[in-house]
């Protein structure tokens, strides 16, 4: 892998970023087993599809649009108002990894964004668990 270049642009850059975080909320929209992160969000994904690729952009060294726009990310404290244990982070991760699949995306960047975005949504965790 081309340790010269970022995440961001091993993946594709924008062009991609944006395929993979539309192929997130469709699966997320469709498939049953996402209902409960899917029940979180806005009827309408439009808003929350453009702010995680606005995210991912910056988080994989892209362009930081998330906090030009809106400021320090914060995402623990902006994920609080909603109940998060390992079910929806399983969900949400499942999600990610059909989009993922479905996008071709090749190893080991795979692999390895796989597992930080594990690591991120594991953090929005806010419910213990029994």
């Amino acid at each position: 892998m081309d340790t010269n270049k970022t995440p961001y642009e091993l993946l594709g850059g924008e062009e991609v970023l944006r395929r993979i975080v539309k192929r997130f909320y469709q699966i997320m929209d469709t498939m049953p087993e996402a209902k409960g992160v899917r029940d979180m969000h806005p009827g309408n994904l439009q808003g929350s599809e453009e702010k995680l690729f606005m995210f991912l952009s910056g988080w994989l060294g892209g362009p930081s649009l998330f906090i030009e726009k809106y400021g320090h990310p914060r995402m623990r404290a902006r994920h609080l108002p909603f109940k998060i244990g390992k079910s929806e982070r399983d969900q949400w991760m499942l999600c990610m990894v059909q989009a993922f699949e479905d996008e071709n995306v090749q190893e080991p960047l795979r692999s390895e964004l796989l597992h930080s975005l594990l690591r991120l949504a594991d953090h929005m965790r806010n419910q213990e668990e029994a």
